[in-house]
């Protein structure tokens, strides 16, 4: 017995390093300021769906994005890790997409794919903490979801059983395939990088980035067919552009606030009583806490 998983991943801004210059002055995200990285919670989401390979060896996992070029990174990066492929939804066309957008797009990308048994998500992205695109993706693919998942207990070919951290709780619960699993960053972290696999995969580019980079050893990629990942426009999965990027995102943002905390506006403390008990009076008489 196999499983064919598909893991939608996003390359996301280090919101840990935000700075001054991390937003622009129209109250866009400048990415290009902030170093992108694998969403937390993908990873997590790698990791269960390495799991199950791992008990089914001949499983095959194929790694999901939408995002501009530099998206593949997180493609090859899932593939260092045990991903058998990627696929990259790119075209300005899905550029500035909500949820909404978003997830119609890799509804329609999940659909050319085909045969799928489970699709795997992090629960949400720390650039947009919405918790909605795996959901969403399940409804308009018209399967059930399991959200807030930390653990997949069970699988065979008719069902899966999930474990769901809740806040107040554990749950567990069984669910038919094919079906969409969202996981809390509370899951088990993704394993590293595999030596071997970094060595396989490292040349694996798309389409645009061999003929950005004007490879010369381009036969390369046709006796390894492995090291060519999948690049998709709107046309490829047959999506409505108006469905697509801002066209399709009935989402308005009225007003975004870049909130830099500077140096001088944090205290350090030993730990001792004293401290203690004057930074809980300072707190509750400027009303942060109480």
């Amino acid at each position: 017995m196999t499983f064919n998983i598909i893991v939608l991943a996003k390359q996301v801004p280090d919101t840990r390093n935000v700075g001054k210059d991390a937003m622009k002055a129209d109250g866009t995200v400048n990415r290009a300021a902030l170093p992108a990285i694998f969403n937390p919670e993908d990873l997590n989401a790698l990791e269960q769906a390495l799991a199950i390979k791992d008990q089914f060896p001949g499983s095959r996992i194929t790694v999901l994005t939408m995002g501009p070029g530099r998206a593949a990174d997180i493609l090859r990066e899932g593939m260092f890790r045990g991903a058998d492929d990627g696929v990259l939804l790119t075209d300005r066309a899905f550029a500035g997409a909500d949820t909404l957008a978003t997830s119609y797009a890799l509804s329609m990308a999940v659909r050319k794919i085909g045969d799928f048994d489970l699709i795997i998500s992090g629960r949400q992205a720390i650039d947009g903490d919405t918790a909605q695109v795996g959901p969403q993706v399940a409804e308009k693919l018209g399967i059930p979801q399991v959200t807030y998942a930390e653990a997949v207990e069970e699988i065979n070919a008719d069902k899966i059983r999930v474990k769901r951290r809740l806040e107040n709780g554990v749950e567990i619960v069984e669910c038919p395939l094919p079906t969409v699993i969202t996981v809390n960053g509370s899951a088990r972290a993704c394993r590293p990088r595999n030596a071997k696999l970094l060595q396989k995969y490292k040349h694996a580019k798309t389409v645009t980035e061999r003929q950005a980079e004007n490879i010369d050893y381009i036969d390369i990629y046709d006796m390894r067919p492995y090291l060519n990942l999948t690049e998709w426009s709107v046309a490829d999965v047959n999506a409505d552009v108006v469905q697509c990027g801002l066209s399709g995102s009935p989402t308005k943002v009225k007003k975004i606030e870049n909130v830099v905390f500077q140096a001088k506006e944090s205290k350090r403390l030993s730990g001792s009583d004293e401290e203690i008990d004057e930074l809980m009076r300072e707190l509750i008489q400027n009303h942060t806490i109480g």
